[in-house]
């Protein structure tokens, strides 16, 4: 059976320092890795809206604004998580 997911041991394995978005675990795709950082966790987009619009009844509009503002906004240094639109 071929492994697809990390589990958050895993990732906490691989960078101890790597921050995640909490209430998205669902949504995560696993870590990015770029040339002369430490590996940070990467999660779907369009997953993190659907849990927003189905955990807090918002639109889509209002998820996406929520997302963008308190989510994506809350840059805490380099082990911040990304969000990949795929």
């Amino acid at each position: 059976m071929n492994k697809t997911k990390l589990t958050i041991d895993e990732i906490a394995e691989i960078n101890p320092e790597a921050m995640m978005a909490d209430g998205f675990d669902e949504a995560i795709l696993g870590m990015c890795i770029q040339f002369g950082t430490e590996p940070i966790v990467a999660y779907d987009y369009e997953k993190c809206l659907n849990i927003l619009m189905e955990r807090d009844d918002l639109t889509r509009t209002d998820a996406i604004d929520f997302m963008e503002f308190n989510v994506i906004g809350s840059y805490v240094g380099l082990h911040t998580p990304v969000f990949i639109m795929i």
